[in-house]
């Protein structure tokens, strides 16, 4: 049976959040802040820890802090009203494994646990600097990793309008999946590095990744190497390949610079923000 630890120090929201939780048949405890957790976790083995951030004592980011070097430990969902670049960066570096905003609707919360309990081991994701300025992060070659990554690095870029936001993070994702599944070949242990920088009127991202690049004049089941963007459809069938093909040519649209390097393993985008 699954066990789940709960910490916060919120008495109302603790005892709703295990109410919910027993009725899905988990065994869940509870712990008021990073100390008492502590404690529990020296007595009693937990499949995941549900975590508030801003606690008395010991805070959530303290609590991961001292866990992170443990064998035995906790996957940790993080469940904060407190979502700031600064904040979602250090539990990335805490090692987190996922993040729901408070107040969390009970049924996306069991949704996210299971998805959690059920996902496959992974190297972390690490974090080499976590200023909301200038992020930088080396992530294994996993479509799990991009899409937990992906509920971060959108954070990042919450203040922009809705639209410069859509873009940006469009233009991440398609191209951050192109480095981790052609570049890195979903092979964990490969690493991409990913490099953002926010200035006043621009947000830039670099994404590098371990494969030797490409050509584009060889990418026949994509848009983008084609006169004719329907083209690449007809070898796309013809190969077995899923529906799609148009991620490189849709981020030249989405982004204002797109510039890839000699090798094309290593790109850049830049979306320009108005003032």
């Amino acid at each position: 049976m699954t066990s789940i630890l709960i910490v916060d120090d919120d008495r109302t929201s603790r005892h709703l959040t295990q109410a919910v939780l027993k009725r899905q048949g988990w065994r869940v405890a509870i712990a008021k802040d990073g100390v008492e957790a502590l404690k529990r976790l020296k007595t009693r083995k937990f499949d995941l820890m549900l975590l508030d951030v801003w606690m008395p004592r010991m805070n959530g980011l303290e609590l991961l802090e001292k866990l992170r070097n443990r064998k035995e430990r906790p996957r940790v969902v993080i469940m904060t009203s407190d979502d700031t670049p600064s904040t979602l960066l250090h539990a990335v570096k805490g090692q987190a494994f996922r993040y729901v905003h408070k107040p969390v609707d009970p049924a996306a919360l069991i949704e996210t646990i299971e998805e959690t309990i059920a996902a496959r081991d992974i190297p972390p994701i690490e974090v080499l600097s976590a200023r909301p300025t200038w992020v930088e992060l080396v992530v294994p070659c996993t479509r799990e990793a991009a899409e937990r990554l992906q509920g971060v690095i959108t954070r990042l870029d919450k203040d922009l309008a809705p639209d410069i936001r859509e873009s940006v993070a469009y233009a991440f994702r398609e191209l951050l999946l192109n480095a981790i599944e052609w570049g890195g070949k979903l092979d964990p242990s490969r690493k991409v590095r990913i490099s953002y920088m926010r200035f006043t009127h621009m947000v830039m991202y670099r994404i590098a990744d371990p494969g030797p690049g490409f050509n584009i004049g060889d990418l026949p089941h994509a848009a983008v190497g084609h006169p004719d963007p329907t083209t690449h459809v007809d070898v796309r069938e013809a190969k077995g390949l899923r529906p799609g093909g148009f991620g490189l040519l849709t981020v030249r649209s989405s982004v204002d610079e797109l510039l890839y390097n000699e090798q094309h393993n290593e790109v850049v985008f830049v979306k320009y923000i108005e003032s």
